[in-house]
């Protein structure tokens, strides 16, 4: 059974465009490699922090609202947790039950 999440991920603000877009391809080939589904990625940009991490005071930000089985969720953290450029992430489950939409090709 397919639940609904979403995971913030404050990355390095020195990363490029190019590698950022590489972590995020790796967390959603994991989603759906587990039977999950991205359903959005919410580029919220370079923001600055509250308190310095990693001697850094900005960071950037994504959020990710997917839909993935519940167990499939600490093996998507693991490979976030071992990730070079990841500063922080915070998962939170907003529903217990999601229905993945039926796609029809018009017939």
């Amino acid at each position: 059974m397919l639940q609904k999440y979403e995971t913030l991920v404050l990355m390095s603000p020195e990363l490029g465009p190019e590698t950022r877009q590489e972590l995020l391809d790796t967390m959603s080939g994991i989603i759906d490699r587990d039977g999950g589904k991205v359903l959005l990625v919410d580029d919220w940009g370079i923001r600055g922090l509250a308190y310095p991490v990693k001697n850094v005071m900005r960071g950037y930000y994504t959020r990710l609202e997917y839909a993935l089985p519940g167990e499939s969720v600490a093996e998507l953290e693991r490979n976030i947790r071992i990730a070079d450029g990841i500063f922080k992430f915070l998962t939170v489950k907003l529903a217990d039950h999601y229905e993945m939409e039926v796609e029809s090709d018009g017939l």
